[in-house]
């Protein structure tokens, strides 16, 4: 749990945003290379370190997704890649709006519009998810919890790239359209 320890924290998967940014203010300050100008080429190398270690830290502590992904990787639990079971019908139904609506077929577009914003709402609630269980792990230490909390980053990984998609299509097509017209 590098991370965590380079910021003099505890690994939990609650953090206090306020906490956060001023270990890391008060950390940076303390290892800013500008500090150790007149160090030994030794020293040097390792301000610069602690920095890259403390920006990397701070990057990945300060959102609750990307800490959730850290501290599983520090546990050993992989994320998975393949699509939730329970999403299959809509990843189906979205990636044919999406192949009509790249083929011209205009009629898709609020099919995939309104996907969009029903993942869009998925994605809401699954961070939700995330957070009671991030909070009851901290309680309990509880390592099925864990379990639970991989499974809602992948949904998560998954919904968003649904998001993704959807939204780059619908740009695009939009931006076609418009180059076409003039």
């Amino acid at each position: 749990m590098e991370y965590y320890e380079s910021l003099g924290l505890e690994p939990h998967l609650t953090l206090d945003p306020a906490d956060l940014q001023q270990r890391f203010y008060t950390r940076s300050r303390q290892w800013h290379p500008d500090r150790f100008s007149r160090a030994s080429a030794e020293e040097q190398q390792k301000a610069l370190d602690m920095t890259a270690l403390l920006n990397d830290a701070f990057r990945t502590l300060r959102d609750p997704v990307t800490r959730a992904e850290y501290f599983l990787k520090q546990n050993h639990i992989e994320l998975g890649k393949e699509a939730p079971p329970e999403l299959l019908e809509d990843v189906f139904e979205l990636n044919m709006a999406l192949d009509e609506l790249r083929g011209g077929d205009e009629s898709a577009r609020p099919q995939l519009a309104e996907a969009r914003k029903r993942f869009g709402a998925m994605l809401e609630e699954i961070d939700a998810d995330l957070a009671g269980l991030s909070l009851k792990y901290d309680q309990s230490l509880s390592e099925p919890i864990l379990e639970g909390i991989r499974g809602a980053l992948n949904r998560r990984r998954y919904v968003s790239n649904l998001i993704r998609s959807a939204e780059e299509v619908l740009n695009a097509t939009i931006l076609s359209g418009e180059e076409s017209s003039n």
